[in-house]
């Protein structure tokens, strides 16, 4: 059963959440809240698999509630919800640790698709910004704030740039000649040594430190 805290400063949306939610088996509305600082509170105290996070909502916001819950409970996976397509939110939240980035427009099939897919561990952006989040990516940090690759070696650094343009591990170990096994092997070695929580985390830095830029 994936346990879910919706988090939305709006009554109406939390109800209609947990009615999508609440149809699908093997998914469960645990807890909610109205607020960033509310839903620290309720995940602390609940321990979700997933929480839906509105970004905008008064006093503390969807980003630093994120910021907060993953820094706190890393194993709680956050999917962001909002109404606002725009690179400043879907970059703020990734870095503040979120595991996807998801439109509220978006149809049911695809929350719920995202909720499963972010409980599992893995990434998940919508395609409608994935293009310009790359651009923002390597647009917004200052040349002497960009992270370092210290550690990773030539063939980390191949994988990695696969993994920044969005392939498989099917795909990486069908472009670089490589196991399937050898590939997951790599991005688990990648993960620990940039402290990544998942591939998306790993898109970020490879677009931070310079690796990969926009059209390469």
């Amino acid at each position: 059963m994936t346990r879910i805290v919706v988090v939305d400063d709006q009554e109406m949306v939390r109800t209609g959440l947990g009615m999508v939610i609440a149809a699908e088996p093997g998914m469960d509305v645990v807890g909610e809240a109205g607020d960033g600082a509310a839903a620290l509170e309720v995940v602390r105290r609940v321990r979700p698999d997933v929480v839906l996070m509105d970004v905008r909502m008064p006093g503390t916001d969807g980003i630093e509630a994120t910021r907060l819950v993953t820094a706190e409970l890393p194993e709680v996976a956050v999917l962001v919800l909002t109404t606002f397509d725009l690179d400043e939110y879907v970059y703020a939240a990734l870095r503040a640790g979120a595991s996807g980035f998801l439109l509220k427009d978006a149809p049911a099939d695809d929350l719920v698709h995202a909720i499963r897919v972010v409980a599992q561990g893995e990434a998940l952006i919508a395609p409608s910004v994935t293009k310009r989040l790359i651009d923002e990516f390597a647009a917004r940090p200052d040349e002497a704030e960009r992270p370092t690759l210290d550690g990773v070696t030539d063939r980390e650094a191949d994988v990695l740039r696969c993994v920044a343009r969005g392939l498989s591990n099917s795909e990486i170990a069908a472009e670089l000649f490589l196991a399937e096994t050898t590939v997951k092997t790599h991005v688990s070695r990648l993960l620990m040594k940039l402290g990544a929580r998942d591939r998306v985390q790993l898109v970020v830095a490879a677009y931070e430190s310079g690796l990969v830029r926009p059209g390469d």
